[in-house]
């Protein structure tokens, strides 16, 4: 069974889905013949290449909102990410364009370490509050899951895997995906949203019951 999950590195929710399916198959009975294939999406690619800026700015400005409120609403997300283990920081947190991020994904899925990729990312961004458009900092990442330093930086610095990504994003449209996170099982079944663990589960024991 494969699993393809559509999601952006500055999205809270897609970490948070991505514990629950974590959950899901630690219980699931065939995880061992399940491949989970990580796949980029920008939630605002129209954020400007190069610039970076608090979050809680950011997410006022796009919601015309005042902070008070986007604080709010931030504070509820924490407490669900809390139950999952993830401590977030928001008021730490930095906005930035994903895109080079995403290609640096790529390059780490060609090396069997995607899920590695996303994971430390994802970390580094909601919880721990890195800049992640600067290209030290991605370089820096990419040596502690594993890769090769001066390739990473090589390919940041280049256009390299941009095509990749935009296929990506090109076939989560294509499937009717309008947000992320974004699960689709064989191509069969899908998921849109950070469900609850049942919902994972119950999809589990569905996509392979189909598989017969």
């Amino acid at each position: 069974m494969r699993i393809e999950v559509w999601s952006d590195i500055v999205c809270p929710w897609c970490y948070i889905g991505k514990r629950r399916l974590e959950r899901a198959l630690a219980d699931f009975e065939h995880a061992d013949e399940v491949e989970v294939l990580w796949r980029s999406f920008q939630l605002d690619p129209t954020f400007p290449q190069g610039v970076s800026e608090p979050v809680y700015d950011s997410l006022a400005k796009k919601m015309n909102a005042p902070r008070e409120q986007v604080q709010a609403m931030t504070e509820q997300v924490q407490q669900v990410a809390a139950q999952e283990g993830l401590r977030y920081d928001f008021a730490g947190g930095v906005m930035v364009n994903t895109f080079d991020a995403h290609r640096l994904t790529h390059l780490a899925r060609e090396h069997g370490l995607g899920d590695a990729a996303h994971e430390r990312l994802m970390n580094a961004q909601l919880v721990q509050g890195r800049v992640l458009n600067d290209v030290d900092t991605l370089v820096e990442l990419a040596g502690e899951i594993g890769l090769e330093t001066e390739r990473a930086r090589t390919v940041l610095e280049g256009d390299e895997y941009a095509d990749q990504v935009r296929a990506d994003i090109d076939d989560a449209r294509r499937l009717g995906a309008t947000g992320v996170p974004f699960f689709v099982l064989d191509r069969a079944l899908g998921i849109s949203g950070a469900q609850p663990l049942e919902v994972f589960s119950a999809a589990l024991e569905k996509a392979h019951a189909q598989k017969g």
